[in-house]
């Protein structure tokens, strides 16, 4: 963990919750060992959404769809999302999930490759959350930033790898090394683009906050 346990344990004893269908749906998830966005990462995107009011919203990776079922209840009503999911045995999870919501006209849900599926998308929105393979993020950069509207947030989950961001390259396990450089690269990236303003947050296991000049 990158911040201490018990200080994450005492922020989480005080959060309020969520709504029953979403906390049964992080209960299934971790039961299941689907990962899911963080409790405090939840604390986190309730405020964002709440001080944006985004209308269209962008999310690159769906998984079971909790993070999009989340951003659904705290966005404005008339609030649009996209989301994208590559891996197949979850998709059909994640529909099922979005109707018994009531929430499927609301949420439209991409299959495959989100690097190609980006290339394919056009118009802007003012809110777009990345939460898929790490690997991938700077690879979706260039077209992330191209639908990013100006004054628009680009939040980034999961960016210091519980630590192994800070350490050497040696000191990092040999699987775990090509997206060690790749994520280093995609946080000097967003830091140093002329576009954004980028700040870097201990919080979860890492998160940045863009936004777009």
């Amino acid at each position: 963990m990158i911040v201490d346990e018990r200080m994450v344990t005492y922020i989480n004893s005080l959060d309020k919750g969520n709504t029953p269908f979403l906390t049964q749906l992080e209960k299934d998830a971790k039961e299941n060992y689907v990962p899911i966005i963080r409790r405090e990462m939840q604390s986190f995107l309730k405020v964002m959404l709440q001080i944006a009011s985004p209308h269209l919203i962008l999310e690159v990776g769906t998984a079971v769809g909790f993070s999009t079922l989340l951003m659904s209840e705290y966005a404005p009503k008339d609030c649009r999302i996209t989301t994208i999911e590559n891996y197949e045995k979850r998709i059909p999870i994640a529909r099922e999930n979005f109707k018994k919501a009531g929430k499927e006209e609301q949420i439209t849900l991409l299959e495959g490759d989100a690097a190609q599926i980006l290339k394919t998308l056009e118009g802007s929105y003012d809110f777009i959350f990345m939460d898929a393979a790490k690997a991938q993020y700077i690879n979706f950069f260039p077209d992330v930033l191209r639908l990013l509207k100006k004054g628009g947030i680009l939040i980034s989950d999961n960016v210091l790898q519980d630590g192994d961001i800070i350490e050497s390259h040696f000191a990092v396990e040999r699987r775990n090394r090509t997206i060690y450089k790749r994520m280093r690269e995609y946080l000097y990236v967003l830091k140093n683009h002329e576009e954004l303003e980028t700040s870097i947050i201990p919080l979860g296991d890492g998160v940045t906050l863009s936004i777009k000049k």
